[in-house]
């Protein structure tokens, strides 16, 4: 913990205290300059655009991954061949996924081809290159991180009590929204902070899917180390952003944990 994290942490808050070189990197004297320049209008609407498209993105893996964890777990002898179909994905590097989609949503793709083919549509829709084409991709990307531990929520969920809820007469959808989904909330609760955070700094796939049109704070934070090689401004977008993500759930814990007392 202290080689990997928290050596490498104290140098990114060095490098927010610094002042931009010339050329690049950073340099003496020290100063809270990159910090003051958060307060810019322009980065508040780059972090609430990030914060919504990670959220819809948290959301729709959540209404997905749940019956198919569900599914999972009730599947018997293939319950192995189903979670191996969860995680094969992963053998594939991320990015020539990535470019897969692009191959299907642009304008002379898969999708815009059988459409025109099959004259549903004259021209062709402008799939790629925008928000719903970036929440795709994420969501895509991190569907499998909330299968995975709602469907070992799921799986040690004691049975007996769903069989208790039909004996005293709670009908299918009765069960499922009063026994099985407060049940699940520890896997829910787990499979949002593996999907949130992930997507709240991702840059590849809006770069790529959004075709520089959607903007997130992990595209703004890799860009100052890269292309505007500002590393005191990236380092404290980089603390700043983690500072606020782990307010935000200290609060959500600290109220879930007065929920259930």
């Amino acid at each position: 913990m202290l080689l990997l994290m928290i050596a490498p942490l104290g140098i990114v808050c060095a490098y927010s205290l610094l002042t931009r070189g010339p050329y690049g990197g950073v340099m003496r004297p020290w100063s809270i300059g990159a910090y003051g320049r958060l307060a810019d209008p322009l980065y508040a609407t780059i972090l609430v655009r990030s914060f919504w498209i990670s959220g819809v993105t948290t959301t729709l893996c959540l209404v997905l991954a749940f019956p198919l964890a569900l599914f999972i777990s009730r599947s018997g002898r293939r319950k192995n061949l189903y979670l191996s179909l969860v995680i094969l994905p992963f053998w594939t590097s991320f990015l020539i996924r990535t470019y897969a989609w692009m191959f299907l949503l642009r304008d002379t793709g898969l999708i815009n081809t059988v459409l025109q083919t099959l004259h549903v549509v004259r021209q062709p829709l402008p799939l790629l290159y925008n928000d719903g084409a970036v929440i795709l991709g994420l969501v895509y990307a991190y569907l499998p991180f909330a299968v995975l531990p709602l469907y070992a929520t799921i799986e040690r969920m004691d049975v007996t009590l769903l069989e208790a809820a039909a004996d005293l007469g709670a009908r299918p959808w009765q069960t499922m929204l009063r026994v099985m989904l407060p049940l699940a909330a520890p896997g829910f609760i787990a499979a949002g902070v593996l999907v949130f955070i992930p997507c709240l700094g991702s840059y590849l796939t809006p770069d790529l899917l959004g075709g520089g049109k959607t903007v997130l704070i992990g595209n703004l934070i890799q860009n100052q180390f890269t292309t505007a090689r500002d590393w005191p401004f990236g380092a404290a977008a980089s603390l700043a952003l983690m500072a606020l993500v782990m307010v935000l759930l200290a609060v959500a814990l600290r109220r879930r944990r007065e929920a259930l007392l």
